[in-house]
């Protein structure tokens, strides 16, 4: 696998354009001014997250005594609760904060940026070809740049919308998230059984 061929493969695991309507969502509620950096903020723990990953992934969850299963099966668990305020709004938004109070590393940074998927592919780069490290380090900025742009940009998307499409989206988006977190759940729960 070269670089291009990693880069785009990370990309389509990030999906920024499917996360969209989920970071619109979260966002909302906080003041204008502050949003953009918010998301940056966010953006830059994904970027150190999926680096973590990428250099240490392995090491780390052998010394936490956890296998990647767990990963993908905890993953799961708290894409399905996101998932459920999408479907099922209430007024403190997804995270069901109160209006105004930013979002910390989770659900933006983790898991809809550096999600269980993208941290375990990571993981399976850095098994498959350690001499290449630098190859994926690559990649992963690249992606990660890519993915920072399109969510940088989701004000464009906002006005594009408008609230009544971003609603509509924002529940098709929690349906479809249902079924990604069940089959992260399964994934990690076969993976689980097949090496017990």
């Amino acid at each position: 696998m070269d670089i291009i061929t990693a880069t785009i493969t990370l990309l389509l695991i990030m999906n920024p354009l499917g996360n969209l309507p989920i970071f619109l969502s979260v966002l909302r509620h906080v003041d204008a001014k502050r949003r953009r950096k918010v998301l940056m903020r966010e953006l830059l723990f994904a970027l150190g997250f999926m680096l973590l990953f990428l250099w240490l992934g392995s090491s780390l969850l052998s010394s936490l005594g956890l296998r990647q299963e767990s990963v993908s099966i905890a993953g799961g668990i708290i894409l399905f609760i996101i998932a459920l305020r999408l479907i099922f709004p209430q007024p403190g938004g997804v995270l069901g904060l109160p209006a105004g109070d930013e979002p910390f590393i989770v659900p933006l940074a983790i898991p809809l940026i550096s999600g269980p998927s993208l941290l375990a592919a990571l993981i399976l780069f850095a098994n498959q070809a350690p001499d290449r490290m630098i190859d994926w380090t690559i990649a992963s900025v690249i992606a990660w740049a890519i993915t920072a742009t399109v969510l940088m940009f989701s004000n464009v998307f906002l006005r594009a919308l408008g609230q009544r499409g971003l609603n509509a989206i924002e529940r098709l988006m929690g349906m479809i998230l249902v079924m990604i977190s069940v089959q992260m759940f399964l994934d990690g729960i076969m993976a689980y059984l097949d090496q017990a």
